[in-house]
């Protein structure tokens, strides 16, 4: 609905607080409907329709509208009084929310133009399996490694909370383990089953990430989730963890999988890269690289990913500067189990499960996209 007050030109919007729990009941409906229509993304923004991203697709949504205050007040409703400050300081916060069925959301407050937005993820609670998802089942061998770590690396939105979620909860139902996750905000909440799992909220249980996983040293934790690679202390901190003998989960944004080790390295300053190779080819046991593709028959997306193990050649090659030859070795390494991004593409063609032209965009290589096509079988790697 639209309230009759508008905020004036570059004013900060403030919702009255004694009317904060009706804003609260509102948007509790508005992430109902979110829900309810499969959407994985909201958007509202002031004086706009709501948005809902189904399937990859961003539609708006009606016609309603909501002002600026009414949009301060929804968001007001969710936050902290720590969140409330940061964002009447920084003008953004992040915050997890679940509302009164039980989902969860992450949300993004932000302001455009002067007044206040809000980006809302859906974070479905119901943790499907590797196949359930469509992902590789070799992943599976992943959760079982003692040591090392795992880098999921792709765009916003291409999927790696729910690979990761899944990775955890494989060890959360079959490993006796102390899982230690660290997240801004927590996204997906497991319930100790077989593991004993602990969530640490940057901003509400600690100050930062770095500051997390070095605390994470004395909490006796054989199992650390990094929400994400912030920062170089965190990749530091994250490295130290893996050569202690702590396997590592985390994540990066990058299209790639050799393309996530240089960024990795280049977060270091030159004198340091050759010492940060020797020590990231030393513990790095595997790269994920994934995206979503809308599905040929238009139902939903199919995740395609491109799969990097690190074995000792492959090691060899991060430690010379040599990563290059990775992709070589990827096209080669199906008995080692992994396969690169157009590889994965052909196959899925193949098997009907995405179109050729979405996959010709996406490849790396047209032409050997075609080969792979020519040779591509139906069985997963």
């Amino acid at each position: 609905m639209r309230d009759r007050a508008e905020t004036g030109k570059g004013a900060r919007p403030r919702a009255e607080r004694t009317n904060v729990d009706g804003y609260g009941e509102q948007l509790d409906g508005l992430l109902r409907r979110c829900v309810e229509q499969g959407a994985s993304d909201m958007h509202l923004s002031s004086n706009k329709p709501i948005s809902y991203r189904i399937n990859g697709r961003l539609r708006a949504s009606g016609e309603t509208v909501y002002t600026a205050e009414a949009v301060a007040a929804m968001a007001d409703a969710v936050m902290s009084e720590a969140q409330r400050r940061e964002f009447a300081e920084r003008w953004t916060a992040d915050l997890g929310h679940s509302s009164s069925d039980g989902e969860r959301f992450r949300i993004n407050c932000y302001r455009e133009m002067g007044k206040p937005a809000m980006a809302v993820r859906h974070l479905d609670q119901h943790i499907l399996s590797l196949e359930e998802l469509g992902l590789p089942s070799r992943l599976r061998e992943l959760a079982y490694l003692k040591s090392g770590l795992v880098l999921v690396t792709g765009a916003t939105g291409s999927g790696k909370s729910s690979t990761l979620a899944v990775l955890l909860d494989e060890i959360n139902r079959n490993r006796e383990c102390h899982v230690l996750t660290v997240e801004d905000p927590v996204e997906f909440v497991h319930q100790s089953r077989k593991s004993l799992v602990h969530h640490r909220e940057v901003h509400r249980d600690v100050p930062s990430y770095a500051e997390a996983v070095r605390a994470a040293m004395r909490e006796d934790p054989d199992v650390i989730m990094v929400g994400e690679m912030r920062d170089l202390e965190t990749m530091q901190a994250s490295i130290i963890a893996a050569e202690t003998g702590h396997l590592v989960f985390s994540t990066l944004h990058t299209g790639e999988a050799i393309g996530a080790i240089e960024r990795f390295i280049g977060y270091f300053s030159g004198e340091e890269q050759g010492v940060a190779r020797h020590r990231i080819s030393m513990v790095l046991r595997a790269v994920i690289a994934q995206r979503l593709v809308p599905s040929l028959d238009g139902t939903g997306r199919v995740p395609v990913v491109e799969l990097l193990m690190v074995t000792t050649a492959a090691a060899n090659l991060i430690q010379n500067s040599k990563t290059r030859q990775l992709y070589s070795m990827m096209e080669s390494g199906a008995r080692d189990g992994m396969w690169t991004l157009d590889q994965e593409l052909a196959r899925l063609v193949k098997n009907g499960k995405i179109g050729k032209e979405i996959a010709l965009d996406l490849c790396n290589d047209k032409d050997g996209f075609k080969k792979h096509l020519s040779v591509a079988g139906g069985e997963r790697r």
